[in-house]
């Protein structure tokens, strides 16, 4: 194998408001302004809170611009320990469990291929998209539903088509289909990496060339319901714990994480390279033709067919797998991916090469 392709395979060829209340002054606590943090440092202050505050959280993103971390809460209390914490509380009419519960009804009364829905902390709703396949019956249907789950829920209708992101072309290959690599992994000492479900459902056996030597097969696949899939080294090739930037050297990749709301992240795919973006929502359900996938980073980052299974990361944190989505490079779209965690624990795997 030349020495690049080499490297590049093991390095990952791969309009709404919602009403909310303005926070109120606490008399009772010193005032104290929000603090700067990273994305990664919000993730940990959001999730840290969210298990003090319980019911009285309802989401959090990350301002990008301020580099704050903002907390939706119900009572000024809470308000108050969001404050005390370091980061901005946000006082929101629509509870978590009240959004909860409208996911849960969306998914036993509407799981309509073509559409999606996601809870958007920063209007305290959940939307739903639905994509140009979704029939005006069905549209009608799903409008209505909504409307009987009040204002916590709103719909919204997309031109593009929600897809998995599969095509036949260059970077990992099998007989019928071209994905692109993930993230490199171990399992047991042993060199794997991480891909897309859909694709090793498609193939069992992978090649860095079109119609080249085997030098991968497919372990385990899971899709539809979540989009992961396990991928053994058969042969000896390099396999750093790095993103391929197309033109720009790599990327290594040290860890893995979950995604925050308001992350500026980037994807690298072997159709269109490196893109960038932010995250747009989290716990994203997807109603492919294939079946729902839940619990997935929806964002704004453009990607095509060919680009499955690529990463999402942000610096040398590993995010997600490119699943699939709407759009393309020139018109842009939401494209959805597989958190990487999850995909870590269920095989047993860690990051590494």
């Amino acid at each position: 194998m030349p020495v690049r392709r080499a490297a590049l395979f093991g390095a990952a060829a791969t309009a709404l408001m919602a009403a909310t209340l303005a926070p109120q002054p606490a008399s009772a606590s010193p005032t104290r302004a929000p603090n700067p943090v990273s994305a990664a440092e919000a993730a940990h202050l959001a999730s840290a809170l969210s298990a003090k505050l319980k019911g009285a959280a309802a989401g959090s993103y990350y301002d990008a611009q301020t580099r704050r971390l903002v907390v939706n809460v119900l009572d000024n209390g809470s308000a108050n320990t969001v404050r005390g914490a370091g980061a901005e509380p946000k006082l929101v009419h629509n509870s978590q469990a009240r959004l909860d519960a409208d996911r849960k009804a969306l998914s036993t009364r509407a799981a309509i291929p073509g559409t999606a829905w996601v809870e958007d902390p920063r209007v305290n709703q959940l939307v739903v998209t639905a994509d140009r396949t979704v029939s005006d019956e069905n549209l009608v249907k799903l409008t209505e539903i909504a409307r009987s789950l009040g204002d916590g829920v709103t719909v919204r209708r997309t031109a593009a088509e929600f897809r998995p992101l599969i095509a036949g072309g260059d970077a990992i290959w099998g007989s019928s289909a071209r994905c692109s690599l993930g993230f490199n992994v171990l399992k047991g000492g042993q060199p794997y990496f991480l891909t897309a479900g859909h694709c090793g459902n498609a193939v069992t056996s992978w090649s860095d060339v079109q119609g080249g030597e085997q030098i991968a097969t497919t372990a385990a696949a899971t899709f539809p319901a979540h989009d992961y899939a396990l991928v053994q080294y058969t042969a000896n090739v390099p396999h750093p714990s790095a993103v391929d930037l197309y033109g720009a050297g790599t990327r290594p990749i040290t860890a893995a994480a979950d995604a925050i709301t308001g992350e500026a992240v980037q994807r690298s795919g072997s159709t269109t390279g490196v893109h960038s973006g932010h995250v747009t929502g989290l716990n994203a359900t997807v109603n492919y033709s294939e079946g729902s996938v839940d619990g997935m980073i929806q964002t704004d980052v453009c990607a095509e067919p060919g680009d499955s299974g690529g990463p999402l990361f942000d610096g040398a944190t590993a995010l997600g797998l490119t699943s699939g989505g709407s759009g393309d490079c020139f018109m842009g779209g939401q494209t959805f991916f597989q958190p990487v965690p999850q995909a870590l624990q269920a095989y047993g795997a860690q990051i590494g090469g």
